[in-house]
């Protein structure tokens, strides 16, 4: 009897997931002034989350959630992910006294950047947002599955 594929578990998961997945799980909670993403120890359900997100509050503002990765989704070429490309592409983190050190993630053995960039992706995650606003053209600009790595890079040098 054949295996079916689509009931296969995912190789992968996505470190900017949909929330609503029924497999979808925090990944860790948006802090600070900056927004960076501290990473929980332990994955939560996000079944368990949403619902104590106040009214009003897009819950991807606060929080950062991880599912898995789909072969349908828009930034899905082959194997690959061309989010973690265009984020790759953006100046790395401002030099801090632990800039080599790479965040405790639950989701890295499963990660798709991980398993597709290395550490890379890993120091530029927590900065990685899920909800783009309109007042963020760069963050826009790089959530857009149509841009490609050259037109950011050619935002950034105009930016600069």
């Amino acid at each position: 009897m054949g295996t079916d594929q689509s009931a296969a578990a995912p190789a992968t998961w996505c470190p900017s997931g949909d929330a609503r997945a029924p497999e979808s799980v925090v990944l860790g909670v948006r802090s600070g002034a900056d927004g960076r993403v501290t990473y929980l120890a332990d994955p939560v359900p996000a079944s368990e989350v949403l619902g104590a997100v106040p009214e009003g509050i897009e819950p991807t503002r606060v929080l950062r959630f991880a599912s898995h990765c789909v072969t349908g989704c828009a930034n899905r070429r082959g194997n690959d992910c061309t989010l973690v490309e265009r984020v790759l592409t953006l100046p790395p983190p401002a030099a801090s006294s632990d800039a080599r050190a790479v965040p405790r993630c639950h989701l890295r053995s499963r990660c798709q950047w991980w398993q597709q960039t290395g550490v890379d992706a890993c120091h530029r995650c927590p900065a990685v947002t899920t909800a783009t606003f309109q007042e963020d053209e760069l963050a826009t600009l790089v959530a857009d599955p149509s841009t490609t790595p050259e037109q950011l890079a050619s935002w950034i040098a105009a930016s600069a």
